[in-house]
């Protein structure tokens, strides 16, 4: 399924970039964060395990076991962020 991901504050400054769409077989945001790291793996990815990061899914703060929908928006954050 596609889903649209936003990335915000310190998380678009490593990644390069600030959204994207992205076709996926994960199910919930934590296997879609999982697939994001293995994806660009890197010692320091912003969203690996153990990091701190907050996520969104339809502009609500959820855990990583909400499920995915298909054209969902997902968005991480570092825990905390400036305006």
């Amino acid at each position: 399924m596609q889903v649209h991901i936003k990335y915000f504050a310190s998380i678009r400054e490593a990644l390069g970039r600030g959204a994207e769409q992205w076709d996926t077989s994960a199910t919930n945001l934590g296997e879609l964060r999982q697939a994001l790291v293995a994806r660009d793996a890197r010692d320091d990815h912003p969203l690996a395990a153990g990091r701190a990061v907050r996520i969104a899914l339809h502009q609500r703060m959820c855990e990583e076991d909400a499920l995915l929908t298909p054209g969902c928006e997902v968005a991480f954050f570092p825990p905390v962020t400036g305006g």
